[in-house]
């Protein structure tokens, strides 16, 4: 690390537990009469739910009170109150999602533009850094990056025109399923799939709930013994079986997971949110419902880290766990907590699941908080930072860092285990500096990724990374000199083997000492002069 400058490391901090809660569970033993009633009314607020976003969007940055109310006015007479006001909410969020995702993209754009720019100035096939990279190899990649810059400043001029005047877009039912549509054989799909998929995705069943109200939400509502109705539109009315303009369903309803906490919820008439949605691929309907909560107050940093912890690495394939001990000396042998990401999204999130309820029942088990990093890739995955290196783009933007720490956090919150999270600088590096080597041997082979573990978990504990040797026994000739614990970071011979010193080996006698005895003459023949002639006696015969 000589000669390059480092950036500062921030602080580690305990992070902050879930804000909210959410549960799911399947719509059972619905009649043909329930799937026609959730089909129309989902169709009809879909689409108030479209014209409404065509809407807020327009409105840009001149939305305000007034136009907040003036579209929810204009909702309320084709659906209801609570119906528009759910409407106009979710509706704002969306339009607030792209323009968090829009500015994201421009600062992507930004780092792109800027990365060509410095490697254009270069020469052509000039080395780089580790801080940035150098020239582009050939003459032939320098003239396509020209032509590239030229794109990207295009759309960061287009994007940022757009973010001035607060122009997003947004396709309801999602962009991707969009482009399927003209990609149904690429997709698996036929034009009927693609239909119910593209209706059901852009369907509106989901209300805010309300403290106060029975059973905490009016519009749908779940009783204790799971019964399941709601509030229908105006124009929906005369498909009501139950008074008051409700539909309730025949079949009911069970909560599994929290059941208690939801419980408690509604018969306490304390605000749930409810969702209704409709999975094509397994023609099931799943009611899911969500709360919030009173922020999980968490202990100070000293006591998370009084008994030691657990550093874990996160990596494309594993967890890399190490436990230390509160001076942060790596205890037993390192834990990988593996798991596979390819597949279907719900197998990777059941994987990555799975991989942290192992990792959070071995720190349970210890009594131990976990310490990880504090990952952020959303500058790092673009050509123009790593060039060529495909391989390793691939890696970082399939690594589920968001997910992963999000689902880490809420389920040891759980379990009642501290979460510690640490600037990710340089951990990899100097953990494989200073404790692959030390603690890899015959029956044991330390990885990278477990020597980043220690590095991690050490930064955690207040500690330096770098690894201070142990002192020297007390029989050698310093008497435990200067390889102590309490040694600074910059004494030299810290760390490695001892120097060998030259001269005596008693400490009566200095290394530079004049000797006082002349050397004696050596008694082995490979010591003797070659000029020295030797002579065989003849032998004693006797009688």
């Amino acid at each position: 690390m000589r000669g390059e400058s480092l950036r500062t490391i921030a602080a580690p901090f305990v992070a902050f537990g879930p804000s909210g809660v959410a549960i799911r569970t399947r719509l059972k033993h619905l009649g043909a009469g329930d799937e026609e009633v959730l089909r129309l009314v989902g169709a009809h607020l879909g689409s108030l739910a479209a014209r409404d976003l065509k809407r807020r969007c327009a409105d840009g940055l001149e939305h305000s009170t007034h136009t907040w109310a003036g579209r929810k006015r204009a909702l309320t007479g084709e659906s209801s109150s609570r119906w528009a006001g759910s409407i106009a909410k979710a509706t704002h969020d969306q339009w607030a999602l792209a323009r968090r995702a829009q500015l994201a993209h421009i600062q992507s754009l930004q780092a792109g533009v800027r990365t060509i720019a410095h490697r254009l100035s270069l020469p052509i096939g000039e080395k780089g850094n580790r801080r940035a990279p150098g020239g582009y190899r050939s003459a032939q990649e320098w003239f396509a990056k020209t032509r590239r810059l030229q794109v990207l400043e295009d759309r960061l001029s287009a994007e940022q025109a757009d973010h001035a005047v607060g122009r997003v877009r947004i396709v309801r039912g999602g962009k991707r399923l969009a482009r399927n549509r003209h990609h149904l054989h690429a997709a698996q799909l036929t034009q009927a799939q693609w239909r119910q998929r593209w209706e059901a995705s852009r369907w509106f069943l989901q209300a805010d709930g309300e403290s106060g109200k029975r059973f905490g939400n009016e519009t749908i509502r779940v009783t204790p013994e799971g019964e399941v109705s709601l509030k229908l539109p105006a124009p929906l009315a005369h498909l009501a079986n139950a008074p008051h303009g409700r539909y309730t369903f025949t079949g009911a309803v069970v909560f599994h997971h929290r059941s208690d906490e939801w419980a408690d919820r509604i018969t306490t008439n304390r605000a749930v949110a409810y969702r209704i949605h409709y999975d094509t691929d397994r023609s099931r309907w799943y009611l899911t419902a969500s709360w919030t909560i009173p922020p999980i107050k968490t202990i100070p940093l000293d006591v998370a880290r009084a008994r030691g912890l657990i550093g874990v690495d996160t990596n494309a394939d594993h967890l890399a766990a190490w436990r230390l001990d509160e001076h942060g000396n790596p205890c037993g042998e390192p834990r990988r907590f593996f798991y596979d990401l390819s597949g279907t999204a719900h197998r990777r999130d059941a994987q990555v699941r799975h991989a942290l309820i192992r990792l959070l029942h071995w720190a349970q088990r210890h009594g131990l908080s976990i310490a990880i990093e504090d990952l952020d890739f959303g500058a790092e995955k673009t050509r123009e930072r790593h060039g060529r290196q495909k391989r390793f783009r691939q890696v970082i933007s399939g690594m589920p860092v968001s997910k992963l720490r999000a689902r880490l956090v809420s389920m040891a919150a759980e379990l009642g285990i501290t979460i510690i999270a640490v600037d990710p600088a340089y951990t990899s590096r100097w953990g494989a500096q200073h404790w692959q080597k030390p603690l890899t041997h015959t029956t044991r082979k330390t990885t990278r990724h477990d020597a980043a573990s220690i590095a991690i978990g050490r930064r955690a504990l207040g500690h330096r990374i770098r690894r201070r040797t142990a002192p020297p026994p007390h029989d050698q000739s310093d008497r435990v000199g200067h390889r102590t614990a309490q040694a600074g970071h910059g004494t030299p011979g810290r760390e490695g083997t001892r120097p060998r010193i030259l001269g005596p080996r008693t400490r009566s006698v200095s290394p530079d000492a004049a000797r006082t005895r002349a050397t004696s003459a050596s008694t082995t023949l490979r010591d003797a002069p070659v000029d020295q002639d030797w002579v065989q006696d003849s032998l004693l015969l006797t009688d």
